[in-house]
């Protein structure tokens, strides 16, 4: 589902206004950019983390050559169980 497709069907379902609901949307995206570091929660649909990486061995897939990943701190997704649940009996 499309960004459009999104605010369309929620438009619809709400009787708010397809600018209301974008407006809506991206101040969630800005918010839950801000406090990932803090673990965001939406509700029935999972969690935003941050997970920190150890440094690592890797290969160059082109060379074969064997060289070292740096550590680094990675944004990850948690589904809820209630998502999981919902989708996968669907």
């Amino acid at each position: 589902m499309t960004k459009a497709q999104t605010v369309t069907t929620l438009a619809e379902k709400t009787g708010l206004q397809k600018a209301q609901v974008a407006e809506f949307l991206e101040a969630l995206a800005n918010l839950s950019y801000q406090e990932a570091k803090n673990g965001f929660t939406l509700p029935g649909i999972g969690k935003l983390v941050l997970v920190n990486r150890k440094a690592r061995m890797g290969r160059n897939p082109a060379t074969g050559e064997t060289i070292q990943i740096p550590a680094k701190t990675v944004v990850k997704f948690r589904v809820s169980k209630a998502c999981k649940e919902a989708v996968l009996s669907a």
